[in-house]
């Protein structure tokens, strides 16, 4: 299929799917004569994976050993399931940090919001300041 058809159903940009040839995600791209890219039905599944790891996080470095592979090679598998459970350990690292984050900004949301009648703006500042140190 021809670069349009390819970005139609993939819901990508062209611009994006020369991207992905060009840095080596996308390999086995055909010229025709007329110097037309030509994808095999194969293209659509790889962009669909290179897509699904870009939105777990993944960079497109990280992302080089989850595709399928040339023929005659083996797939790693087990490099393909470290990586993938070093991006799991990844993101619950960031859940806690968000978690923390959280909860803090809570604390100062609250904390302005029960600002004491008697004391001034200027002051409640100095409060709240005080209070997320």
């Amino acid at each position: 299929m021809k670069i349009g058809e390819l970005a139609e159903r993939s819901g990508l940009a062209a611009s994006r799917i020369r991207f992905y040839e060009s840095a080596g995600l996308l390999n086995a791209v055909e010229r025709g004569a007329n110097g037309y890219r030509r994808y095999g039905a194969e293209a659509l599944g790889i962009l669909e994976i290179i897509t699904s790891a870009q939105t777990c996080g993944f960079t497109l470095d990280e992302i080089r050993p989850l595709l399928p592979v040339p023929q005659g090679e083996t797939w790693q598998q087990q490099e393909l399931l470290e990586s993938l459970r070093r991006k799991l350990a990844e993101i619950e690292q960031m859940q806690k940090r968000l978690a923390h984050n959280r909860r803090r900004l809570m604390g100062v949301i609250a904390s302005i919001e029960n600002k004491p009648q008697d004391i001034s703006c200027a002051d409640n500042v100095q409060r709240v300041l005080a209070e997320i140190r």
